[in-house]
């Protein structure tokens, strides 16, 4: 792993000495200077670190999706879970709640370019604002506001084991106080992973070992439109369309044999095949009103998101103990509607510089999972009646939040924070006839405070206690076969995790940011495994116990040569006490836990004053997650070079993607029952080259948020 870092610091600095020394011998020639403002590309404050990736030569051909994996303090793990300090994240869309997470998530994201993208806001303390989960991540999108028709068009190419391609179309209209969006895109995607999983059960010392490679074939058309019409210098409605789908073709072989005290008792081979897609759509209307003058700000959000799943999954099994082969079909038809109105609003009580936000959201949920299930018999697939499942859960969320902010002495920001959320929901299940009502509420009090003792020297202290629920299919019981011959089911007995987190942040110079942090739970839900019927099963399970971790952070964000070359390095340490956890669960884990975690960007603009752009990143992430610890450190790297033509309206950008080493993870969980080791190798690894050609005024304005959200607790 060393030599990773140290072959990309080797690179970068003959590069960039060699463009030092080219930029001092032109600049005797240089007779003015026009000193041009510009955002660092990652900026600290308070509450969030904010990732400003406009114009950056890291979006070209790339989608959010990828650059999401490269922003600061945020990693993802081999099952596409987005976490922020190793801890778990709502992720939002200017603003706007995403209904998706996992592999669904990600499904989303790379529809939508990252061309797209003004800035990545990772917010680790967000206010009360924001629903429950956790830590944020709002994803900005860029908004073009000059006059007439302007756009963009990305064609991309990518080398990884299989070819994939992307293309996407942009185009921009705006006419007085009328502004019309369009976005459109297409993947072809194939992607390539093997997976070695090495099972240990404590009863018997029975260990199993299965090796499985799969193989994912993705065709991704999108379309996407925002309309945004002015009626007066305060009065602005607006409209979003979505849509998306994922044709998608999977298919893995496994190979497995179990042995005791090295033994062999059977082994299995199982062929995997599914067919099918994936289908979102959304739509938001909107009514946003905004007094300047008066910083008054009303903004009243009603939509409808809808997302369904149409897939058959097919599993045969050959065991060396059997000569007849088993296996299921499954059918698939899942739909999942949601419905929401959301309102916010906010301004300066009376003539006090008190400011007031406070609003509430109306959200209900319908998701149905029906699954047909069928045996393998003779070769054929016969109905089983007994098997198949019909799941259903609604749910009505409703919450109001209020915010308070306010400045003493010129130094000390306060931000002041209290949330309500009420749910009610219902679980169904027509096997078993099986109901499930439960309704509770919970209050989530934040508290942020920033003193400045001068311009380069502040501190921050925030507080927030959160409540993380779990995912409607987490509850759904039906047993799922597994890729790897196991299987998978949810959990109708889960409960909601809360949790308190407490940071300070010290900044100095405005250019270097230390910060510590201490969060706690005495309940957490992940998962577990269990052996039924000789079938080895995960599911999600709640823990009791009282699991506390604490975390050291370091981060800087230089530039060097006249702006021209940027760096951004982070640095932390976690420190885990799960002694407790531990006990109470009876799982053989060490109590405690260190790790060590760290990221950095280096981006150098107008290479040898010939309009290239050159842009380097690395990170190195351990992540644990309650009872599954990461074995060796996760290290992604990635390197780009972009040639900006003007007169064209062109740019090529080639980048390495990976080209180190392959992207791996190596995890183990441990259940009462067992271990369970896990290792991944993704096909992460390769290279691409993109083309993008742009038209118009590429001209952009920042979507105007809330100043209390903006500014209060260390915005500047």
């Amino acid at each position: 792993m060393k030599i990773v870092p140290f072959t990309v610091a080797l690179f970068c600095s003959g590069f960039f000495a060699a463009q030092a020394k080219q930029d001092n011998i032109k600049q005797k020639n240089i007779e003015e200077v026009v000193l041009i403002g510009k955002k660092p590309t990652v900026e600290s404050k308070a509450d969030r670190t904010v990732f400003n990736v406009a114009n950056s030569s890291i979006l070209a051909g790339n989608t959010t999706w990828d650059v999401l994996r490269m922003t600061p303090l945020v990693s993802i793990d081999s099952n596409d879970v987005v976490k922020a300090e190793g801890e778990s994240v709502t992720v939002y869309i200017n603003d706007r709640k995403s209904i998706f997470t996992g592999k669904e998530l990600k499904e989303y994201l790379q529809t939508i370019p990252a061309e797209n993208l003004l800035k990545i806001e990772v917010i680790t303390s967000p206010s009360a604002k924001y629903e429950t989960t956790g830590e944020v991540i709002n994803i900005v999108l860029k908004k073009l506001t000059n006059e007439g028709i302007k756009g963009s068009a990305t064609f991309n190419n990518s080398q990884n084991a299989k070819n994939s391609q992307y293309s996407n179309l942009n185009i921009n209209y705006h006419k007085r106080s009328f502004t019309q969006s369009l976005t459109g895109s297409y993947n072809d995607n194939t992607r390539i992973s093997k997976n070695e999983s090495e099972n240990l059960l404590y009863a018997t010392n029975a260990v199993t070992k299965i090796d499985t490679e799969s193989t994912e074939l993705g065709k991704m058309p999108s379309f996407s439109s925002a309309s945004e019409l002015e009626l007066d210098e305060k009065n602005t409605i607006g409209l979003i369309l979505e849509f998306a789908q994922n044709n998608r073709n999977t298919f893995s072989n496994t190979i497995a044999n179990n042995s005791i005290n090295n033994s062999v008792q059977y082994s299995y081979l199982q062929d995997q095949n599914l067919s099918g897609y994936n289908r979102n759509l959304g739509n938001n209307i909107f009514y946003k009103y905004y007094d300047k003058e008066k910083n008054k700000i009303l903004d009243i959000n009603a939509g409808f998101n809808y997302d369904s799943t149409a897939d058959t999954n097919d599993h045969i099994l050959y065991f060396s103990n059997n000569t007849i082969p088993i296996g299921n079909r499954i059918i698939a038809n899942n739909e999942n509607r949601e419905y929401y109105l959301k309102a916010d609003y906010s301004q300066n009580l009376g003539k006090s510089d008190i400011a007031f936000e406070g609003g509430g959201k109306m959200d209900f949920r319908n998701n149905a999972i029906p699954y047909q299930y069928s045996n393998l018999t003779n070769n054929e697939f016969i109905f089983d009646g007994n098997r198949s499942n019909d799941f259903h859960y609604t749910e009505n969320l409703n919450a109001l939040y209020v915010n308070f902010s306010k400045t003493f002495f010129k130094k000390l920001e306060t931000r002041v924070g209290l949330r309500y959320e009420s749910i009610h929901f219902k679980i169904r299940q027509t096997v078993g006839n099986v109901e499930k009502t439960d309704s509770y509420g919970t209050f989530l009090p934040s508290l942020l405070l920033k003193y400045s003792f001068s311009e380069n020297y502040t501190v921050s202290a925030t507080y927030n206690h959160n409540l993380w629920r779990p995912w409607y299919s987490e509850f759904n019981p039906f047993l799922l076969p597994n890729d790897d011959g196991n299987f998978y089911r949810g959990n109708l007995d889960l409960q909601p995790n809360p949790s308190d987190r407490v940071g300070l942040k010290l900044g100095l110079f405005k250019k270097y940011f230390i910060s510590a942090n201490y969060s706690f739970t005495d309940q957490d839900y992940w998962d577990t495994y269990i052996i039924e019927n000789g079938n080895t099963i995960s599911m999600p399970a709640n823990f009791n116990g009282k699991s506390e971790r604490y975390s050291l952070n370091f981060n800087t964000n230089q530039s060097f040569l006249k702006n021209k070359l940027s760096v951004n390095l982070n640095f932390g340490l976690n420190y885990s006490d799960n002694s407790d956890f531990n006990q109470r669960n009876n799982l053989e884990i060490e109590n405690y836990i260190t790790n060590f975690n760290g990221s950095s960007n280096i981006s150098y603009t107008n290479l040898f004053n010939k309009d290239i752009n050159f842009n380097a990143w690395i990170g190195v992430f351990s992540e644990n997650n309650g009872n599954t610890f990461n074995n060796k450190p996760n290290v992604f790297h990635n390197m780009s070079v972009t040639k900006i033509f003007k007169e064209l309206g062109l740019e090529t950008t080639l980048r390495l993607v990976n080209p180190f080493a392959k992207l791996k993870f190596d995890n183990t969980t441990y259940a009462p029952i067992g271990t369970f080791r896990t290792k991944s190798e993704l096909d992460y690894h390769g290279f691409s080259f993109s083309i993008v050609k742009r038209f118009g005024n590429q001209k952009v304005k920042e979507n105007t948020k809330t100043e209390v959200e903006k500014e209060s607790g260390g915005g500047k």
